[in-house]
């Protein structure tokens, strides 16, 4: 097989080995009726992994001394190898399929060692890396099989060392160290946030690059919290996948992880930074001796550590006294509570760790405390519970411990509960979705339903944790489409806050991006604008806390502001956005914030300039390492968009494949989104007149969107929307009608007020079609009027809608009414547009043609013959010139012209019968006004 070939197969393979088989053979059903060469061929593939002899259990080679610099992975040239490590190895690579240029940290399988454990870790580690995009996290760019079968993942190379060489070598100081630990848990913060737990956090897995930026590296084996399989262990040797010295007890004696085992490791980090040394000195290095030491032993206080000698004396060193009292009390405490031993008695969450330091570095006071007398008499008393046992002192001061042990516990378990809320929720929920859906079809929106209605039993006395799920299932149910039941949760999540006095920062911001976000899908910008207006004046004070939410928070609110009319604010929103998020190096954020901008400049009528911004935001992208981002897929369809409204269609047809190719690759063919770009595909074929064609592909599409989101849904909507104006451009106006008013009911149901104004302006459109002119009028205007709501009444959207509004009028007989609205559009798409636009030219040919309908044709014919010569591209210009040598017959045959202008019909009817031989709404009117010209 060349690789050129392989390449392309690599992709498709490595989602059919991750389906089960009832998914994969229905995959590969659909595959087959679209390229049956590739799914045999992949099938072939699939026979082999079936077999005994796995191919991908077979190693690239027999022996390790044949991989080699010179050797090609893939599209990837190895050049030097940079490790090695109990999975495999990792090497410096090169991209050589001319592709483009990078170099990449790729890591293999070890030869000979690709037993399933492994590849399971391996699987594993692409899965936790796809779901991981932080400037703090070394990213996954790429992910296949090699020509000859290895697994491979391409990395994102990080030249830099390991944190605590980095700060040695450099003699950095205490702030700097405590900045950079910071950094670190922020990238596992982002971590825990997509549920997964590193579980092998330590320095050399943690490096510095020069310009002093953190990148945390190898999830190889990070924990899915929503995975209830136990970690794999190498089955050769038995040895445990994490490093010991790191370990949190719970790990050493091999019991549940959760997101308060990499706290632990992290505290050791953090230890290691601030006192150069680890927290347990132990006189002989032994396995046996670090795990009791983890187990049982206290460590020494930072401050104490830093002044002893390896041999246990204290040390006479100055610096080592100075940097000792930097850290007696908050950091000792700090770092003390990161490292208890039960996970209940830590920190609750990263998050609530790196607020602890943030408020040490600030002067504030912290919530870590030194282990209170409680405690200590409750460990006294469980380490000598026999010798008191006949005590009677011993109830007393058990009964005294226990109390203060609940009351220091409070704060930490209402912490603990909202940091361990979603982490149970998800796996509690699926673990008994999985029990009650054997046998039946899986339906998301149910789970997530029994999963709000758990919330509510289970988290009534922990607003907090009640807090933190809402927001999680009103992001899921955003993601099926369900905005209405979106919205009321984040409403219910807004009254739960609003009450809780100790609610962390971050989630009041994230709460209110996420609402700002929903009200403006929803349509309604301007309650958006006042529903994100409360966290607005705490931006300042939140940034250099929280600086990527804030950019998210500003990016939300500035799409508000754009859909409410306010452009030159909403610039300013995304230029503030950008600045933090190129500050941060989130190139996917960067390159959001470049789409953001693009579009504006499009609703600023400057198509050219968001033509450059739509480019320039996928080529970040690609640069980056984020060619296969659904945020490529979004800014393609904008960008297809686009030029479909300058009538480029062929430029539009190749955004609108590009991004379909890739919604396919990353979400598959049954997608929403992916169903959608084909929807855009075929209305620009019925743009190019290729009317069947796009019927037989609407009809397929809407069939499988009602079988998989029902009648009702939004997209169904859309679905509908599509097949009536096919119906109309076919000529079937009475299906046309009720097909478009079956979008426009769902879209006013649900509503979506987004979409609502383009779905009524279809509606008057093809009832006017009907000869329906008062309903046509009534739809025209209620389009209208929610246009002018929210962009004003000089946009030239208001423009075109003036100008159908115009055509309805001349129908009924009102040409003076016609006339102003005539006018009107002309000035308003001439200036929104210009002059060159598709939709200007269509004003202009309207008031042309209205000159004949005043009595005037012979003033009609001047303008109307500069139409027919106007030399633009695009599927509109032919239908202009079209039209315009249409209405000047029409001219002519009211001045009496009338087998010049039949001439003329016939022979325009002849060149349409070849040019569009599906017909279309453009022969019908040609038609029409060959039966008028008697």
């Amino acid at each position: 097989m060349d690789v050129e070939r392989w390449q392309r197969l690599s992709p498709l393979l490595d989602v059919l080995l991750e389906l089960d088989p009832e998914a994969r053979a229905q995959q590969l059903e659909i595959l087959r009726a679209d390229d049956p060469d590739t799914a045999r061929e992949l099938e072939k593939l699939l026979a082999l992994e079936e077999e005994g002899d796995d191919f991908i259990d077979q190693p690239l080679v027999d022996k390790p001394g044949q991989l080699k610099p010179g050797i090609r992975i893939g599209p990837y040239q190895l050049e030097s190898l940079l490790g090695e490590g109990g999975m495999g190895m990792v090497w410096l690579a090169s991209r050589a399929d001319g592709l483009y240029q990078r170099r990449v940290a790729l890591k293999l399988l070890r030869p000979g060692l690709a037993d399933p454990n492994l590849r399971l870790r391996f699987t594993r580690e692409r899965e936790i890396l796809a779901r991981l995009e932080h400037p703090n996290i070394a990213r996954l760019l790429d992910a296949g099989i090699g020509s000859e079968g290895q697994p491979y993942l391409a990395l994102e190379y990080v030249e830099g060392v390991s944190i605590t060489d980095y700060c040695q070598a450099n003699n950095i100081g205490l702030e700097e160290r405590l900045k950079l630990f910071l950094q670190i848990c922020e990238a596992v913060s982002h971590a825990h946030a997509n549920l997964i737990v590193h579980r092998d956090l330590k320095p050399s897995n943690i490096l510095v690059t020069p310009g002093g930026e953190v990148r945390l590296l190898d999830f190889g084996i990070a924990k899915l919290l929503d995975d209830p399989e136990p970690a794999p262990v190498h089955p050769r040797t038995e040895v445990r996948a994490f490093t010991l010295h790191y370990a949190a007890p719970e790990q050493v004696r091999g019991e549940l992880v959760t997101t308060m085992t990499d706290v632990y490791s992290l505290g050791v980090v953090l230890y290691e930074l601030i006192a150069d040394t680890k927290p347990y000195r132990l006189r002989r290095q032994t396995d046996a001796e670090w795990e009791q030491a983890i187990l049982a032993v206290e460590p020494l206080k930072p401050s104490v550590a830093t002044l002893r000698t390896t041999d246990g004396s204290r040390s006479r060193c100055p610096d080592a006294r100075r940097n000792a009292r930097k850290l007696v009390g908050d950091l000792d405490n700090i770092a003390l509570k990161a490292l208890q031993k039960l996970p209940e008695h830590r920190y609750p969450s990263v998050e609530a760790l790196s607020l602890d330091l943030r408020r040490h570095m600030e002067g504030r006071p912290i919530q870590a405390r030194p282990q209170s007398v409680g405690y200590r008499v409750q460990k006294y008393l469980v380490r000598h519970r026999w010798a008191l046992a006949g005590s009677g002192l011993a109830a007393s001061v058990l009964i005294a411990a226990l109390g203060m042990s609940i009351w220091q516990g409070r704060q930490a378990m209402r912490e603990a509960a909202r940091a361990q809320a979603m982490q149970d929720f998800v796996i509690g929920l699926f673990d008994n979705a999985g029990a009650s859906q054997q046998g039946s079809t899986f339906d998301a929106r149910e789970l997530l339903a029994a999963g709000e209605r758990r919330g509510e039993r289970e988290l009534a006395n922990q607003p907090l944790a009640q807090a933190e799920l809402l927001g999680v299932i009103a992001r899921l149910r955003l993601g099926l489409g369900d905005y209405h039941e979106s919205l009321a949760l984040l409403e219910k999540q807004a009254r739960v806050l609003a009450i809780a006095d100790d609610a962390p920062d971050s989630l009041r911001l994230q709460a209110a991006t996420q609402h700002g976000r929903v009200l403006r899908l929803l349509g309604r910008s301007r309650q958006c604008v006042q529903a994100m207006a409360s966290m607005e004046a705490r931006l300042a004070t939140l940034q250099s806390r929280l600086p990527l939410p804030v950019a998210e928070f500003q990016s939300q609110n500035g799409r508000c502001r754009a859909d409410a009319g306010e452009k030159q604010v909403a610039r300013q929103m995304f230029d503030r956005s950008l600045t933090i998020r190129r500050n941060l190096k989130d190139e996917a954020g960067v390159a959001e914030n470049l789409r953001d901008l693009a579009q504006l400049d499009v609703e600023l009528g400057n198509a050219d300039a968001g033509v450059r911004g739509y480019r320039a935001a996928l080529a970040h992208l690609q640069a980056h390492g984020h060619a296969r981002h659904p945020l490529a897929v979004e800014i393609q369809r904008s960008l297809a968009l686009l030029y479909r409204n300058r009538g480029e269609t062929d430029a539009a047809l190749a955004s609108f494949q590009r991004a379909r190719e890739l919604a396919e690759d990353i979400h598959g063919p049954r997608h929403p989104l992916t169903q959608a770009l084909r929807r855009h595909i075929a209305a620009v074929q019925v743009d190019l007149g290729q009317l069947v064609e796009a019927d037989a592909e609407l009809r397929r599409l809407h069939a499988m969107t009602l079988e998989s989101l029902g009648p009702n849904h939004r997209d169904a909507a859309s679905s509908w929307n599509s097949m009536g104006i096919i119906a109309w451009e076919r000529g079937d106006d009475d299906t046309a009608v009720r097909d478009v008013a079956r979008a426009v009911g769902i879209w006013r149901a649900n509503e979506s007020l987004q979409i609502l104004p383009g779905g009524l302006f279809n509606y008057g459109m093809v009832l006017h079609s009907a000869g329906r002119y008062d309903e046509a009028l009534a739809a025209l205007e209620e389009s209208r009027q929610m246009r002018v709501s929210t962009i004003g009444a000089s946009h030239a959207l208001i423009g075109e809608t003036d100008r159908m509004i115009g055509e309805v009028l001349a129908s009924k007989g009102d040409l003076a009414g016609a006339t102003e609205r005539f006018d009107r559009a002309v000035r308003l798409t001439r200036v929104g547009f210009g002059p060159d636009h598709p939709r200007t030219w269509f004003a202009e040919l309207s008031m042309a043609r209205h000159l004949t309908r005043l009595g005037r044709p012979q003033d009609a014919l001047a303008p109307l013959d500069a139409l027919t010569r106007h030399d633009g591209s695009g599927s509109e210009a032919p239908k202009l010139r079209w039209l315009a040598r249409g209405y000047m017959a029409e001219a002519r045959c009211r001045m009496g012209e009338k087998d010049r202008a039949r001439r003329e019909l016939d022979a325009l009817t002849g060149e349409l019968r070849n040019a569009l031989p599906d017909g279309g709404i453009i022969p019908r009117e040609i038609a029409a006004l060959r039966a008028a010209c008697r």
